[in-house]
C-alpha cells in the first residue's frame, strides 16, 4: 500500500499525544474520587464498576481517528488491468544468419511462429504492426486489431541480406507516433525488436532507441540463437558454398533496450523464445493501476464512530 498524500501521516503523532490526555483526565477522576470516599469502602459505595467498558468506546474512536488520518493521506494499492488501447509494433530481422538451424527448424520460422502466437495473446483492443528487415526495413502490416493477416505474412519470411535494425526502429518509432489520438489522448506505444546479430548497415540503433525514448516508446529486444548456428555462404567464386558461424549479438541488442528504458531478453531455443513472447504479450497487455482506498476508510472511520456512540449510550447513558 502507498499513500498519494503522505505528509497526512504526520496526524498519526495526535493519538498518543490524546491517549496521554484521557490517561492524564482518568488519573483526576481517581484523585477526585478519592477524595469523598475512603478506599476500604469503595467497594461498597461503587459495587458495579464498568471496568473495560469505561475505555472500549474510547478505543473504537481512536481507532476511528486513526482510519481518518490514513484516509486523509489518500492510501492507494497496485493493480494489474489490461490495457485499453495501445501500439505494438513487431520488429523480424530476416537477415541471412536467421537461416541458421541452431533453433529449430531455424531461426526465423522460430521467430515467426512465437511473432505469431504473440499477436494473438495480447488484448485484442491493442493494435498491432508487423515489419520485417534486412538491409531496410518493409511494413508488412500496419497497426490494426485484425490479426486474420498476421500469421499469414510471417509464415512467408525468406532469410536474406545484411541487418539494418536502426531503419527498422526509425520506422517503428514514425508510425507508433502518428497514431491518432483517443479522446484527445496519446496512445500508447512499444516496440518488440528480435534479431541475432549486430547491425551491419545503416544509422545507429542506439541512437535511434533515445529518440523513441524521448517520445515515450520502449524498445523491448529479443536476442535469438546460439554461440554454435551456422549457415551456408556463397563462395566469393561463385562456386559452391562454405559454412560461416552466426553467433547472436545480445550484448549490442542490449544497448538498444536500455537505450529506450526496457528489459532485454535471449533465447536459445524456441521453448524458451515462446516463453519469452508470452511474457512480453502480458507486460505489453497489462498496466499497473493505483486505485484509491480513500472511501474505504473514511466509511469505515465513520462506522467506527458510530459504533462507539452506540456503546456510550446503552452503557453509560450518554454521548462519548
Amino acid at each position: 500500500m502507498t499513500f498519494l498524500r503522505p505528509l497526512a501521516l504526520l496526524g498519526l503523532v495526535g493519538i498518543p499525544v490524546l491517549i496521554a490526555l484521557y490517561a492524564r483526565h482518568q488519573a483526576g477522576r481517581r484523585v477526585a474520587a478519592q477524595a469523598f470516599t475512603q478506599p476500604h469502602m469503595a467497594d461498597s459505595v461503587t459495587p458495579n464498576r464498568p471496568g473495560w467498558r469505561r475505555h472500549t468506546p474510547l478505543v473504537v474512536v481512536l481507532v476511528a481517528i486513526t482510519a481518518l488520518v490514513l484516509a486523509a493521506a489518500r492510501p492507494a494499492h497496485s493493480t494489474t488491468v489490461p490495457v485499453r488501447h495501445a501500439t505494438i509494433m513487431l520488429l523480424t530481422d530476416v537477415s541471412s544468419s536467421m537461416a541458421a538451424k541452431d533453433v529449430k527448424p531455424n531461426r526465423l520460422k522460430a521467430a515467426a511462429h512465437a511473432a505469431s502466437t504473440f499477436a494473438h495473446k495480447v488484448p485484442a483492443s491493442l493494435s498491432i504492426g508487423v515489419v520485417a528487415f534486412n538491409q531496410s526495413p518493409v511494413m508488412l502490416q500496419s497497426p490494426t486489431t485484425d490479426r486474420s493477416q498476421i500469421r499469414h505474412l510471417l509464415s512467408n519470411l525468406r532469410p536474406r541480406g545484411g541487418t539494418a535494425a536502426g531503419r527498422a526502429i526509425q520506422l517503428a518509432t514514425r508510425v507508433i507516433n502518428r497514431t491518432p489520438k483517443i479522446n484527445g489522448q496519446k496512445v500508447p506505444g512499444a516496440i518488440v525488436l528480435l534479431s541475432d546479430g549486430k547491425t551491419t548497415i545503416g544509422p545507429d540503433p542506439v541512437a535511434a532507441a533515445q529518440t523513441a525514448k524521448r517520445l515515450h516508446i520502449r524498445i523491448f529486444t529479443v536476442a535469438l540463437g546460439t554461440s554454435h548456428g551456422t549457415i551456408a555462404v556463397p563462395n566469393a567464386n561463385g562456386q559452391g558454398t562454405h559454412t560461416e558461424v552466426v553467433p547472436p549479438s545480445p550484448q549490442s541488442l542490449a544497448q538498444i533496450a536500455r537505450a529506450s528504458g526496457a528489459p532485454a531478453y535471449t533465447a536459445a531455443n524456441a521453448a524458451h523464445l515462446s516463453a519469452v513472447y508470452k511474457h512480453l504479450g502480458y507486460q505489453l497487455g497489462h498496466r499497473k493501476e493505483k486505485r484509491e482506498l480513500t472511501a474505504g476508510f473514511a466509511g469505515g472511520a465513520l462506522l467506527l464512530v458510530a459504533l462507539a456512540s452506540l456503546l456510550s449510550l446503552r452503557w453509560f447513558g450518554r454521548l462519548i
